[in-house]
């Protein structure tokens, strides 16, 4: 193999990370992989407890169209590795997987640990080397063209050269994890352009009253339907079901629209959306069922006996509805399909899912090398951008991986 005596360093145990030093060992070269945790995969298993969702099964035109702004990016890196590819490299670890209901595809064991098992296995039986509790701090001083490379580890300060190195840091959420956005100025210091960290698949402030954050923090809307239009007037629709917490809203509908919505509260420091309480039910028959005369039962069973309408949905109507309107039957049913709640704040960026911001794409050539540092390659959620949970995360993980390992090796064979 013409790349056998060379070494590289890759920084980051995550889904990227291991793409990355998976495709580096099967072109021949030395691979040292290091991470600031005990063991790698920490946030890989985190999102796997809820059912490993890998990737999704919808067509490739309306895949890359979740990376949003980056989808032009994006479409070359999954015509790489893109779903179909990652589904037969885990059926290539013993690692049967199914499509759901939903289109998202799953490891039929549902968890993420086998999967992470098996692929450790076939790493090291592959020559791979992990160093754990290695926490990058920067650069040293290079030896002979190489590049080297600082950490702190527990027998001390570390120097590591290596011919090249895959930096897969990981974004700013979940520090607790191993990702916690610690590398941004080592870069910036180097000159690359980097855009701040921001939360991306997070739930958002409403600021309710202490009475309805008492009551109701942790209670379940059940399919509701969330509407919001941007500044620009595109309208925006989810359906799903959302979690009340102490402070606002977290759930499917608000994680995959966090991107327009945490965009808008920067610009104007509030983002407006509606709240269809009763998507299968007309407003017509809705205003109907609410004019009934209700004799001498309260409000609340009235709506509830009526209109299906209890608990937490109740709660939001009082928070939200005068008391005026609340008399006003299609005033009511108004509010019922569609009720405004103001959102004031995204949650903070170590509680969200991902992270948005990070090295920019335009700092890095097609193989995801950094002008400014010949022979460093980026990969995984330290890039500069952000897509919905569904898969489509670790999918874009997976391909940045893969790309910059693929880099790397077309980099170093240019001078064998």
């Amino acid at each position: 193999m013409p790349l056998k005596n060379h070494t590289v360093a890759v920084i980051g145990g995550g889904p990227a990370g291991l793409m990355a030093a998976e495709v580096l060992s099967r072109g021949g070269v030395r691979v040292e992989l290091f991470d600031a945790m005990p063991s790698v995969g920490r946030k890989f298993l985190m999102a796997g407890k809820g059912g490993m969702n890998i990737t999704h099964s919808e067509q490739m035109a309306d895949f890359v169209g979740r990376y949003g702004a980056r989808s032009g990016e994006f479409a070359a890196l999954l015509a790489g590795f893109g779903p179909q590819a990652l589904r037969e490299w885990a059926h290539g670890l013993g690692i049967a997987t199914f499509v759901g209901s939903s289109g998202r595809v799953f490891p039929v064991e549902m968890k993420a640990a086998p999967l992470l098992r098996a692929w450790l296995h076939r790493l090291r039986e592959a020559g791979v080397k992990f160093h754990m509790r290695h926490r990058w701090t920067g650069w040293g001083e290079p030896k002979g063209g190489r590049q080297a490379v600082r950490f702190v580890a527990p027998s001390g300060e570390v120097c590591v050269q290596a011919d090249a190195v895959v930096l897969a840091l990981g974004g700013g959420s979940w520090a607790k994890l191993g990702s916690d956005g610690a590398w941004l100025p080592l870069l910036a210091e180097r000159g690359v352009e980097v855009a701040p960290l921001r939360p991306a698949n997070c739930g958002f402030d409403v600021g309710w009253s202490a009475h309805f954050s008492d009551r109701f923090a942790g209670q379940p809307l059940k399919t509701v339907k969330l509407s919001f239009a941007d500044a620009t007037g595109r309208e925006h629709v989810r359906q799903g079901d959302l979690m009340v917490t102490a402070s606002g809203l977290e759930g499917g509908p608000v994680y995959a629209l966090s991107a327009p919505l945490r965009d808008d509260i920067a610009a104007s420091g509030s983002a407006v959306i509606q709240l269809d309480l009763f998507p299968g039910k007309p407003l017509s028959r809705l205003v109907a069922e609410i004019a009934h005369p209700r004799g001498s039962r309260s409000m609340a069973s009235h709506l509830q006996s009526r209109a299906g309408i209890k608990g937490v949905a109740a709660g939001l109507l009082r928070e939200f509805v005068s008391r005026e309107d609340f008399e006003q039957p299609e005033r009511l049913a108004a509010a019922i399909k569609s009720l405004p709640v103001r959102l004031v704040a995204p949650r903070p960026l170590d509680e969200a899912i991902s992270s948005a911001g990070g090295v920019l794409f335009e700092e890095l050539d097609e193989g995801l090398m950094l002008s400014e540092l010949p022979g460093v390659f980026c990969a995984g959620e330290m890039l500069d951008w952000e897509a919905p949970t569904g898969g489509y995360l670790l999918t874009g993980c997976f391909a940045t991986g893969q790309r910059a390992g693929q880099g790397v090796l077309d980099w170093l064979m240019k001078d064998v």
